[in-house]
C-alpha cells in the first residue's frame, strides 16, 4: 500500500507492507535514525516521536495508521541549526550515558515543556515513567528536562 506521512514537516511516500512499523518507516523510509527501535513491546520508550504532536510509542503503531498525519522525530527539535533547549539540557546537565533511550526521553520531556512549561521533579518523573533507562538512574535526566525548562528560547549550541 502507498502511504504519505509528514516527517519533519517533509512529506515522504512510500510503498509499503500494511504490517509496517511506524518506527521502521521512519528509519527506513524517511532515513531519520534518531528514533531508536527497542522492544517492540512499549515497554521501553526509546522509539518515542509525535504523531500530530502527541507522544506514540512507534514501535506499536502501524506506518499506515500515520498515514496522512504530521509525524515528528527527535531530529525535527532542531530548528535552524539551533538545538531545542531539550537537546541542549541533555548537553548541558549530562543526561545520557549510552543514549540508547535519549531520543525518546528528550521527545517526551519537550511535550511535557509544552504542555506544562514549570513542571515539578514528580511531574517530570511521571511523565517519563513510561520509558525505561538503564544507565543514569533518570537523576540527569529529570536535570536535562528542568534545565530546558528554565532556558525556553534562550539555548545556545556548546558542542
Amino acid at each position: 500500500m502507498e502511504v504519505t506521512i509528514t516527517v519533519n514537516g517533509t512529506p515522504v511516500t512510500s510503498e509499503i507492507e500494511p504490517r509496517k512499523l511506524l518506527v521502521h518507516f521512519v528509519r527506513e523510509d524517511a532515513g531519520l535514525r534518531g528514533t531508536h527501535w527497542g522492544c517492540d513491546t512499549s515497554n521501553c520508550g526509546t522509539c518515542v516521536l509525535w504523531v500530530d504532536g502527541s507522544p506514540v510509542k512507534s514501535c506499536t503503531m502501524l506506518a499506515a495508521q500515520a498515514d496522512g498525519h504530521e509525524v515528528t522525530t527527535v531530529e525535527g527539535l532542531e530548528q535552524g541549526g539551533v538545538l531545542d533547549p531539550i537537546q541542549q539540557g541533555f548537553i548541558e546537565c549530562h543526561g545520557l550515558q549510552c543514549g540508547f533511550c535519549t531520543p525518546g526521553m528528550m521527545m517526551t520531556g519537550r511535550w511535557l515543556l509544552d504542555n506544562n512549561p514549570n513542571p515539578s521533579e514528580a511531574e517530570i518523573r511521571d511523565c517519563i515513567s513510561g520509558q525505561i533507562c538503564r544507565c543514569t538512574g533518570y537523576k540527569n535526566i529529570v536535570a536535562s528536562i528542568q534545565w530546558a525548562a528554565e532556558h525556553p528560547a534562550t539555548s545556545e549550541v556548546t558542542a
